[in-house]
């Protein structure tokens, strides 16, 4: 497995990873699948340097995950926060490569001006849960059913790092 820069070129398998999610799962709170236009918008916001990045893992058959630091909020006094998250294949979950795809991240952005990332996550997901936690994250609020998909509501857990 390689972990490297997303490009261009990774974008429909990007979609495709993302968009599974999308329909079979409430750890995205996106309804409607993304379309290739927005991704191509989306990527836009990532580059090869400073605090936006993009990451992707690929082994043989091709991307088999992601992670991401992006803009917290859009207020200027927010700059030197990110918001971050991580995708895994389904059939690629469990193999370590989200702690890859994290450690490649948080070593990235390590020099950037950033003083806090933050990831909300969908619960219950003791996996992810214990993914963060592992790169040093801590539970900072839990907000009961702050979404609403697959006609239920859904409890997020925030979580916080110091950079």
């Amino acid at each position: 497995m390689d972990v490297r820069d997303g490009r261009e070129e990774d974008l429909e398998q990007l979609n495709e990873l993302y968009n599974h999610y999308v329909r079979t799962s409430a750890c995205t709170f996106d309804i409607d699948e993304i379309s290739m236009d927005a991704r191509r918008e989306w990527f836009n916001h990532y580059s090869t340097a400073g605090p936006h990045r993009l990451f992707v893992a690929e082994d043989g058959a091709g991307v088999v995950g992601y992670a991401i630091s992006s803009r917290f909020m859009e207020r200027k006094a927010y700059e030197t926060s990110v918001s971050t998250s991580v995708y895994c294949s389904p059939d690629h979950t469990g193999k370590g490569i989200g702690s890859a795809l994290y450690r490649a991240l948080f070593d990235a952005i390590g020099d950037e001006d950033l003083h806090r990332a933050y990831a909300g996550i969908t619960q219950p997901n003791p996996a992810s849960v214990a993914l963060h936690e592992s790169f040093g994250f801590k539970q900072v609020a839990y907000f009961s059913e702050q979404g609403r998909k697959f006609d239920r509501y859904w409890d997020v857990a925030w979580l916080e790092k110091e950079l």
